[in-house]
């Protein structure tokens, strides 16, 4: 019998401790072609500017859904499917190329008590960006489905994680159960007229016209907004350009392969209770990409402004991890 109460005790001690992060080791393969262009090549309206394959032999590592800055040096994180933070930093070459991603760690999304989400239900995150203090990143903001939520995290040396820090949303959001509920997120920077607004970007929850729902969360600007409806494609990642232009990534499939769409919204047209439409600025389909579900604007150790976009492997062996970059025309 006292053999059995120590045991309920150790389990009882064991689930108390917060979660550590692990280091993993992540292979990466240069892309150097995107729709038969070489690296540098006009691709669309942008310029390509390289890419990876990843991998890694840790199974928990996949399902990327959003990706956004951490700190300096090329510092990121993304969020996965399985309520996973993964850490690291993107490594460039000499002539300002994407090489690898380097010292990654993996670390499982906290509940508001510090422990590990409890079942996969509440572990969707999907969507993720940066809050800033005084230009300096202090936490990530986290969308999640299934569980529709919304969470803030801190960020320490450049790593998210502790306990959640939930934030109110509107009713009908929470009230969305589905997997395609809340799929983006994204909050404006200081050039754009709303700028601190956090935008919210539905994935198929439609409005009576049949276009996208969202909500703007902020103190001045605040309130509903919608995004056109594109046959095929549904919005599954947004990001603020630098001059509050919104970039926002479409993703769907057709005949059986997966179809992207990069498109760019006016800044004057980003604001509650407007219908934003946006100029394509790239598409792909088949082979060259993937299932493409995160978004990310940074500069580069060069000093360019890069558009980052990533897939979502979905944990699929026939899938790849691909984080593709480019730059503005402009």
């Amino acid at each position: 019998m006292a053999s059995r109460w120590a045991a309920g005790l150790l389990c009882v001690a064991l689930v108390a401790q917060p979660a550590a992060a692990i280091d993993v080791t992540v292979s990466a393969a240069q892309v150097t072609r995107f729709k038969g262009v070489d690296v540098d090549g006009q691709v669309d309206k942008l310029i390509f500017r390289g890419g990876l394959t990843l991998q890694a032999q840790n199974d928990m590592f996949g399902g990327l859904s959003s990706i956004t800055v951490t700190g300096p040096n090329q510092s990121i994180a993304l969020v996965t499917d399985r309520g996973q933070f993964v850490s690291g930093k993107l490594a460039y070459d000499e002539a300002d190329r994407l090489l690898s991603l380097i010292g990654v760690t993996m670390e499982p999304i906290q509940n508001s008590g510090g422990q590990p989400l409890p079942r996969q239900y509440a572990r969707d995150a999907e969507g993720m960006d940066t809050i800033y203090r005084e230009g300096v990143p202090t936490a990530v903001r986290v969308s999640f489905e299934n569980l529709t939520r919304v969470a803030d995290f801190a960020i320490t040396d450049g790593r998210p994680g502790g306990p959640a820090r939930e934030i109110a949303i509107p009713q009908w959001l929470t009230d969305l159960r589905t997997n395609r509920s809340l799929e983006s997120i994204c909050i404006a920077p200081p050039a754009s007229p709303i700028a601190g607004s956090t935008l919210l970007l539905t994935e198929e929850a439609l409005d009576e016209n049949g276009n996208h729902r969202g909500h703007f969360l902020g103190n001045a600007d605040k309130g509903p907004v919608t995004y056109v409806n594109s046959p095929i494609v549904n919005p599954t990642d947004c990001a603020f350009l630098p001059n509050g232009d919104l970039l926002v990534l479409e993703r769907g499939v057709a005949l059986f392969s997966f179809v992207m769409n990069l498109r760019r919204v006016p800044a004057a047209e980003v604001r509650p209770g407007n219908l934003m439409r946006g100029e394509l600025l790239l598409s792909a389909e088949g082979g060259e990409i993937d299932n493409m579900e995160s978004l990310m604007v940074h500069t580069s150790p060069g000093g360019e402004t890069r558009i980052l976009i990533g897939s979502d492997n979905n944990f699929n062996d026939w899938q790849r991890q691909m984080l593709l970059e480019f730059a503005l025309l402009d």
